[in-house]
């Protein structure tokens, strides 16, 4: 089941071309010789067009490691989850990156501007996948099916809802980073108005809407093919935007929050064994029943230098011996820990929680562009729970399948939501999940509290979750990404941190859309 994306999504890229990044990306359709009817034709041919949705998360284009479907950027810098998890990470108190790459030292500060080149790079990445879903629910209505003379339309009907998970989930990545970003359906006529402006509550409720209808529409949990969204992708996005509603909307629901946590724990899903088996290159047969929701890489039919290729290559380099993660020819350096993260375990030399995984001996953080100021992080690997590496053409590319959802999350954002005022839960129920995860974290019941509080849930979730992408939203939801309250190395810019503005929760929308798109209006202080 592993390779069911994987395998087919390869040459389905070429069908559709998008390599524009203004105010128009969204209202675009697919820029090639080939016309819709001859994409749509055949029920392989919807399934290819349907895989397109998720290989915009997986890939750069359909023509390999050095290409891009988006103009603007390095090809190698413009995969989803590398632009988001630099953002994620960059901007919080667990990551440094030494590169001087253009937009790199501004995201390390927490001071990204609006021409910052991953900035632009996630917005337009994002949009893309959105106009890809739009196009190809446009294009499967019963109409058009009757059309083509479609008859499998029960198997078009699951690639729809699923399609649409993709879309909610990528705005609200949008939501959560850019508040008040550009918006359109597939209703929308093309080509026609540049694309309105959608306020930040108003995109919560779409998106709320959205996953509502979707729920029963979709698969149940655990029941579609790996690498697949189900119910619980959608329970566990639905957890997600409730938890930070208060952040979104000015209020609170936290009520609901449990509700979709919840579900999602009720769904058949279970912590897995090994914490470290999550992070290795056959985490599909060791932790599938932790894994919600992942996205799926190959590095041999499916390579780029993004998704864990780069996550993996930054965090190693020759003196840490590539070939033990998996990736012999690698190594590029870059990214570490700052201090605060080892110093929120126990004993960051692993010798108590588990979870600890570092490499190095300085944990100090004196110089932003030395990759040994700081401990590097060694939980990714191309490597198998039995010390196999994974497919990897020429050494370097990965095949380890990133868990954008797991269980752990939900467990910790049930508790944090009981905490937080929210019914339908209970307070032992809360710390018994919060126990649950530390049991594995310390083999034993040595890690158990008898006694939870918040900011226990925000310590936790750095030594669960740390470099997997949360932080910066986990940080900003707690008040600790802004302001002096809480202060990391290098934040503002400074090698001791400091205060940053209020308005830096938010980032900016890329300058060049605000020019372009008059019905854009840019957030506030940029």
């Amino acid at each position: 089941m592993k390779r069911y994306i994987k395998n087919t999504i390869w040459g389905s890229m070429l069908i559709l071309s998008i390599t524009s990044c203004s105010e128009d990306l969204l209202d675009l359709t697919p820029k090639n010789d080939i016309t819709a009817d001859q994409v749509y034709s055949s029920e392989q041919g919807y399934k290819e067009a349907f895989l397109k949705v998720y290989g915009s998360l997986s890939m750069t284009s359909g023509g390999g490691e050095g290409a891009s479907d988006l103009a603007g950027i390095d090809a190698g810098q413009s995969d989803f989850f590398r632009l988001y998890w630099n953002i994620q990470q960059l901007t919080s108190d667990e990551t440094l990156c030494g590169w001087n790459d253009p937009g790199v030292p501004d995201m390390v500060y927490g001071m990204p501007d609006a021409d910052n080149t991953m900035v632009k790079g996630l917005y337009t990445r994002t949009l893309y996948t959105i106009t890809v879903v739009n196009e190809f629910l446009r294009e499967s209505t019963p109409e058009k099916l009757s059309a083509r003379g479609i008859s499998n339309t029960a198997e078009i009907e699951d690639y729809r809802a699923e399609a649409r998970f993709v879309r909610a989930y990528q705005y609200w990545v949008l939501l959560d980073l850019f508040g008040n970003p550009p918006f359109i359906t597939e209703d929308n006529l093309i080509g026609k108005v540049s694309p309105e402006q959608i306020k930040r509550p108003d995109l919560f409720k779409y998106i709320e809407t959205e996953l509502l209808a979707i729920e029963p529409l979709i698969k149940g949990p655990k029941q579609n093919e790996y690498g697949r969204a189900d119910q619980g992708a959608v329970w566990t996005l639905l957890a997600r935007l409730y938890l930070n509603a208060q952040v979104y909307t000015g209020q609170p629901k936290y009520t609901e929050a449990i509700a979709y946590a919840n579900k999602v724990i009720n769904g058949g899903y279970a912590l897995a064994s090994n914490y470290a088996n999550l992070f290795l290159e056959d985490n599909h047969v060791t932790s599938k029943d932790e894994i919600i929701f992942c996205i799926n890489y190959d590095g041999v039919k499916t390579r780029n230098y993004g998704g864990t290729t780069f996550l993996i290559n930054s965090l190693i380099n020759g003196e840490m011996n590539p070939a033990t993660y998996g990736v012999p020819t690698g190594g590029w350096g870059g990214n570490r820990s700052t201090r605060a993260l080892p110093l929120s375990f126990t004993d960051y030399s692993g010798a108590t929680d588990k979870r600890a995984m570092f490499f190095g001996d300085k944990i100090e953080n004196d110089e932003l562009g030395e990759f040994k100021d700081g401990l590097r992080v060694t939980k990714f690997k191309n490597m198998s729970s039995t010390g196999v590496a994974g497919p990897s053409q020429g050494g370097t590319f990965s095949s380890l399948d990133f868990p954008l959802f797991r269980l752990a999350d939900v467990y910790l954002m049930y508790s944090e939501a009981v905490l937080r005022g929210g019914t339908g839960g209970s307070t032992a129920q809360a710390l018994n999940y919060f126990n649950q995860i530390r049991r594995r974290a310390y083999g034993n019941t040595s890690g158990n509290a008898s006694a939870i509080t918040l900011d226990d849930i925000l310590k936790e979730r750095a030594r669960e979750l740390y470099f997997e992408g949360y932080r910066r939203t986990d940080l900003i939801r707690f008040g600790r990404f802004t302001g002096s309250n809480y202060i990391w190395p290098w934040k503002g810019g400074v090698k001791d941190g400091r205060s940053i503005e209020d308005f830096r929760s938010l980032l900016p929308l890329p300058s060049s859309d605000v020019i372009a798109n008059t019905n854009l209006t840019q957030n506030e202080g940029y």
